[in-house]
């Protein structure tokens, strides 16, 4: 099977959502993904790993942890999701895309052990989208020899495919409002999925949460004896400041004394948390004997790359993308607004998709902005814009409503004077529309 007809085969079983969730849980469990990757020979096992659950931070602290230990010289595979433009973004081996030939021949692999598992009676159903991914994931890094790999959460943690894993280090991020139709309709029960990643006696690096969040992730912790090193307790911030949109922060390690200056290129306060969580993890792989130095934890957090969450595009006007696809999320960009932006006029093109608390965003963000431009994400979950605008548009001082993306883009461009901002917002199924777009836009124009 070519790359184009693996990536074509991946679509027809759906996207994302099809990946196990709670609300599914009468119909998927790890029941496909176990007997995978057993008959592949368990090649999660192949190497140490580091699995990350949270609602927010989590695809950045994968990045900053995936960028230290390559810089210490570990050989490294890294799988996040969802992608922004292309699927081979999910899975890197040593901060690279895997290659198309090599995403056809792993998919083919798979593909075909499916078939043998399905004719043998030994699956109940095709594995999803999402399974088949993760497993073309597991296989590879074992097939390329990686020294460390890195897994993200696709969705919740108990019930989703990464979560065969037995990490040498679990990590969860800020636990918030997100998914709630599949993950709960409360801070506890999401909490309750999040945690479902952590494994007997397993250490967990645990950030600044909410009480409710807290008391019932270290009680799983308890329950099966994880050490828990909590970001806030474990680590003092003696000074914090911004340069150019990006935190800087001096950190301590309360119990050692240990100090290190954090630097992250990615823009927002909120960086250095999720620094912070990557840190952390470097700090408890040190103690078990991984050669990391001390500088490969500050340049690694210094070279990390993580695209889509507050990308500049270009100044005069500043063009940013940032998903915001949640509450919390917007929360930060707001943030950022303030703390950046306070005099400059805010565009906002925005897109959505239907299982999103789009009032809520909406509210958070829209009265900071000059102008709305409400759009569609091309992706059948997205919120028609009409409808969006209906929902939403009380909260805009001013808006226009433009259903295509680039159109919608183009509009705030025309219009935005040189010292205003443009951002792309709401949905990441937008941000790698648009991203996408723009790379065409300057190959175009540079002609």
């Amino acid at each position: 099977m070519n790359y184009d007809a693996a990536v074509r085969y991946l679509l027809s079983l759906g996207r994302e959502l099809a990946a196990p969730t709670q609300a599914a849980a009468a119909k998927f469990d790890l029941e496909n993904i176990t007997i995978l990757a057993e008959r592949l020979g368990r090649p999660d096992r192949a190497y140490p790993s580091a699995h990350i659950a949270g609602t927010n931070g989590k695809g950045s602290t994968a990045a900053f942890l995936e960028s230290i230990l390559r810089r210490a010289g570990f050989r490294t595979g890294l799988n996040t999701s969802p992608h922004l433009e292309k699927i081979n973004e999910r899975i890197r081996l040593n901060g690279e895309e895997i290659s198309d030939d090599a995403f056809a021949e792993t998919f083919t692999r798979i593909q075909a052990l499916n078939e043998e598992l399905l004719a043998a009676g030994k699956l109940r159903a095709h594995p999803t989208y999402f399974e088949c991914v993760t497993a073309m994931a597991f296989e590879y890094f074992a097939r390329e020899r990686v020294d460390f790999a890195v897994f993200e959460v696709g969705l919740g943690g108990r019930l989703d495919a990464t979560n065969i894993l037995t990490p040498l280090v679990s990590i969860i991020t800020r636990v918030d409002f997100d998914h709630e139709n599949f993950l709960g309709h409360s801070l506890a029960e999401i909490a309750a999925e999040k945690g479902g990643i952590l494994k007997p006696s397993v250490p967990v690096v645990l950030a600044e949460q909410r009480p409710e969040a807290l008391e019932v992730i270290r009680a799983r912790a308890d329950e099966l004896g994880c050490p828990v090193i909590e970001t806030g307790t474990a680590f003092r911030i003696e000074k914090e400041w911004m340069e150019n949109g990006c935190s800087r922060a001096l950190v301590t390690e309360k119990t050692s004394g240990w100090s290190i200056e954090l630097a992250p290129r990615l823009p927002g306060r909120f960086q250095v948390r999720n620094g912070l969580n990557a840190v952390a993890a470097a700090r408890y792989l040190q103690k078990r004997g991984y050669c990391i130095s001390d500088d490969a934890i500050a340049q690694g957090i210094a070279e990390a790359i993580w695209p889509g969450r507050l990308e500049k595009l270009q100044s005069n006007p500043d063009v940013y993308l940032d998903g915001a696809h949640n509450p919390s999320a917007a929360r930060e960009l707001a943030a950022f607004w303030e703390q950046n932006l306070a005099e400059r006029k805010i565009w906002v093109v925005f897109g959505a998709l239907r299982d999103k608390a789009v009032d809520e965003i909406a509210g958070i963000l829209f009265p900071h902005a000059a102008e709305v431009v409400f759009t569609q994400p091309r992706t059948t979950r997205a919120i028609s814009v009409a409808q969006l605008a209906k929902i939403t548009a009380h909260h805009a001082a001013h808006f226009a409503v433009i259903r295509e993306p680039e159109t919608a883009l183009e509009y705030a461009l025309d219009r935005a004077a040189p010292h205003d901002a443009i951002f792309v917002a709401g949905s990441l199924y937008l941000v790698g529309q648009l991203r996408h777009y723009w790379k065409n836009r300057a190959q175009v124009a540079a002609r």
